[in-house]
């Protein structure tokens, strides 16, 4: 009989009555890293590393109009050796419509250019491949959170919030699956949070990913997590392995 997949731990809230976390303890010991550049192969219907656009290609859905209008005010920051779409960016907008939410609600996204998003830069650019936010972060010292929209610095860490029928929430966070795309996700010849090339980093998600981590759960509960984590890696029974992680040593096994 198969074992589980998937090993989870819950908690109370430590600053808000009526939440509860379940937390995703296998993806979080994993060893996932973003392999942007270096073996991620897109996210596109076919496998194309050699675009180097990562899950850049259809631009990034903002949380709410707060999140929208900090990319705004972020984007006027960058200059031309950042930036290869920067004209484009102050001629039409950074953003677009991209529909409406359940609740009747418009939603923006950032805009596309040649097929991408319009913070991307591509192969051939002399500042280089890569998100241009990203780019900036890296140039004045500040943290990729700081100043990319929230759904691209928290990949691939998803946070699921699900109200229950007595008012309580269930806040579940784990790894953006393909589900996290929607029904397109399912198109993709390539997630990253499958493929055992992502998961060959030095250290576990929870301290390579410390500062996301520590934005979504808030200070108290963050402290709580990485607690439960550090003594967990190390107990017995050993904990859950990604499914992912264990295709990874099954090839390992075979080339022996």
């Amino acid at each position: 009989m198969r074992g589980p997949n998937r090993e989870w731990v819950s908690f109370d809230d430590p600053e808000e009555d009526g939440r509860r976390w379940q937390i995703d303890v296998t993806f979080l010991l994993s060893s996932w890293h973003c392999i942007f550049g270096c073996g991620c192969q897109g996210v596109l219907t076919e496998r194309a590393p050699e675009l180097v656009e990562g899950c850049c290609s259809y631009g990034a859905h903002f949380s709410d109009r707060k999140d929208r209008d900090h990319i705004v005010r972020v984007s006027k920051e960058l200059t031309d050796e950042e930036w290869q779409y920067r004209d484009a960016g102050r001629k039409k907008g950074i953003y677009a419509r991209a529909g409406k939410d359940e609740d009747g609600r418009t939603e923006w996204r950032t805009r596309l250019v040649d097929d991408a998003c319009i913070f991307l830069n591509r192969v051939g650019f002399d500042g280089g491949v890569g998100c241009a936010l990203h780019v900036h972060a890296m140039r004045t010292g500040q943290h990729h959170s700081d100043v990319k929209p929230e759904v691209c610095w928290q990949l691939p860490l998803r946070r699921i919030d699900d109200e229950q029928d007595d008012g309580t929430v269930v806040s579940t966070l784990t790894e953006f699956a393909r589900d996290g795309w929607g029904e397109g996700g399912d198109d993709f010849d390539w997630w990253c949070t499958e493929a055992p090339e992502a998961f060959t980093g030095t250290e576990p998600v929870y301290e390579s990913l410390g500062v996301e981590l520590h934005k979504m759960l808030g200070s108290k509960l963050y402290r709580r997590v990485v607690a439960y984590l550090d003594e967990r890696r190390g107990a017995r029974p050993a904990p859950v392995i990604h499914p992912a992680e264990v295709k990874l040593l099954a090839r390992r096994d075979r080339r022996r």
